[in-house]
């Protein structure tokens, strides 16, 4: 039953996920804001709403394991695996230019992210500046982009015509809306219990859960976007909502769970998974930045070093430390 119910959580988190970001770009259209404001604002963030409140309600239950492994978990996943089944769909290339400012927050946020974990506590100060962080960077770049109109202004607004192939009245909208939010927020609450339950169950730390089965079931709206994307021919769009999402769930999730609740970070993600999910990001960088395109190659690599990733999970990286001179 534990089961099942993880996996109900999971379908209702990517439903709606889905018909939220669908239904708040409808409104937000019909207000008048610009696609260049909705795909920054809106889209990003309605991407990262599963994490949010995954993390959210783990950290308010008292389970900060779950809490952290979510968000490093999304992260990893967000590269490995939705990269790279978005390469097995088509290659991917996009104009480093369109990316390479939120390419460098993002890794600069990675940066300080980690060193803040491994201090083992993320307090309500180093939280509420996480997310004024945010704030100011994403004012600032859409001042700037509204005037000059680059590369990473139309890939914004790429990002949201993907939400827009539905017409419907502003009531539907909102309908949509408040029932994808609804189904979210159940979603989340029957994920994290779920997991709790299945991590006591396995004799297994709720870290693992969450940077596993619970990270999966979160990273599954932008799975889908980015797939979807990859078939439509929009695979710069797919990154776009990989590096968008990775940048919220780091300075709004975190930050804003860890503003709420602080946040400890369990020993295993300070000595292990946090440098996973920075070499990820730094190697995401680095093709970026390069202007290399990422092929059905390197699509298997990703997805074989995601497979590794959660198979060592299973093992227990605490086991690896005997093999360890």
């Amino acid at each position: 039953m534990t089961y099942l119910l993880l996996i109900i959580g999971s379908v209702l988190l990517l439903g709606g996920a889905e018909v939220m970001v669908r239904g708040a770009v409808q409104v937000a259209t019909r207000l008048g804001l610009s696609s260049l404001l909705i795909g920054m604002t809106v889209v990003a963030f309605g991407t990262s709403a599963p994490e949010m409140v995954v993390s959210m309600n783990a950290a308010l239950s008292g389970t900060s394991g779950i809490a952290m492994g979510n968000v490093v978990g999304s992260n990893t996943a967000n590269i490995l695996l939705i990269l790279g089944a978005t390469c097995m769909v088509a290659p991917v290339l996009v104009d480093p230019k369109a990316i390479m400012r939120d390419g460098i927050m993002l890794l600069g946020a990675s940066v300080f992210f980690v060193w803040i974990s491994l201090l083992g506590h993320i307090g309500s100060t180093i939280g509420a500046a996480m997310v004024l962080v945010l704030v100011i960077y994403f004012v600032q770049a859409y001042l700037r982009e509204r005037k000059n109109g680059s590369a990473s202004a139309k890939l914004h607004e790429r990002e949201t015509e993907e939400f827009k192939d539905i017409e419907i009245n502003m009531w539907a909208a909102w309908a949509f809306f408040i029932f994808g939010l609804a189904g979210v927020i159940y979603g989340a609450d029957l994920l994290v219990e779920s997991g709790t339950e299945i991590a006591r169950s396995l004799g297994v730390s709720e870290e693992v859960i969450g940077l596993t089965i619970i990270a999966f079931g979160t990273s599954l709206p932008e799975l889908a976007a980015s797939v979807v994307a990859a078939f439509r021919g929009h695979t710069d769009v797919a990154v776009g909502n990989i590096v968008g999402s990775n940048l919220f769930n780091i300075l709004l999730v975190a930050g804003g769970v860890a503003a709420v609740h602080p946040l400890d970070v369990p020993e295993q993600i300070q000595r292990f998974d946090l440098w996973v999910m920075l070499a990820a990001t730094i190697g995401l960088f680095a093709y970026l930045a390069l202007g290399k395109r990422f092929r059905r190659r390197e699509g298997v690599l990703l997805l074989s070093a995601y497979g590794g990733y959660v198979a060592l999970q299973a093992y227990g990286v605490s086991n690896l430390y005997q093999w360890i001179p």
